[in-house]
């Protein structure tokens, strides 16, 4: 049987920015993705687009320095923003980019949703809990992609995602969650079609 076309195919790197306002005209509709700097994130990009090299992934966490913007061809665009979390990056960067992602999330009306990528083995982080309280607070979108879930079992992972899923449910964080593996391809449909939802 015929894999189902992918809607994310064809995305293409436009720019990297380190202010906001270096960003593209703020009109249309985007979706941000964001992570811990080793949950995954390039990866989960780069599967979803069905383009292995889209985004920089290395085994060093941390690559992402910048707000990366790719559009796909209808226009929509994909936002990688900084992974958080990494101790190498100096105080002043990570503060910097603290500060930014924080006024990119608030200000940018093109913002249609948030995809977190989060590590299955070690959800929820303390930023990851802080980014869906945030999404919550301002009503913005956001599914979360469990990933690393082929490093588990089915029955581990399922277990996993049913302490995360039940944390954000009794704290009122309306999003939904995927198990997600790029490499096994866990899950990659599922996260496109969301990812979809989230734009249109």
């Amino acid at each position: 049987m015929a894999e189902p076309a992918n809607p994310l195919r064809g995305a293409r790197f436009v720019l990297a920015a380190h202010e906001i306002r270096q960003l593209p005209t703020d009109a249309g509709a985007e979706v941000a993705f964001a992570g811990a700097s080793n949950a995954g994130k390039s990866s989960a990009l780069n599967a979803l687009v069905g383009h292995a090299a889209l985004a920089r992934t290395s085994k060093t966490p941390g690559r992402t320095q910048q707000i990366v913007v790719f559009e796909l061809p209808d226009g929509h665009r994909l936002i990688d923003l900084p992974g958080y979390g990494y101790a190498k990056v100096p105080e002043a960067l990570r503060e910097h980019w603290r500060v930014a992602i924080d006024a990119y999330l608030h200000e940018r009306r093109s913002l249609r949703g948030l995809v977190l990528i989060a590590d299955l083995r070690h959800a929820l982080k303390p930023y990851d809990r802080q980014m869906l309280r945030f999404c919550a607070d301002i009503e913005l979108p956001c599914v979360v992609l469990l990933s690393k879930a082929d490093k588990l079992s089915r029955a581990q992972a399922l277990t996993a995602q049913r302490k995360v899923q039940g944390e954000m449910d009794k704290a009122h964080w309306n999003a939904r969650t995927i198990l997600f593996s790029a490499p096994a391809g866990t899950g990659v449909e599922e996260a496109r079609a969301a990812a979809m939802d989230l734009l249109l």
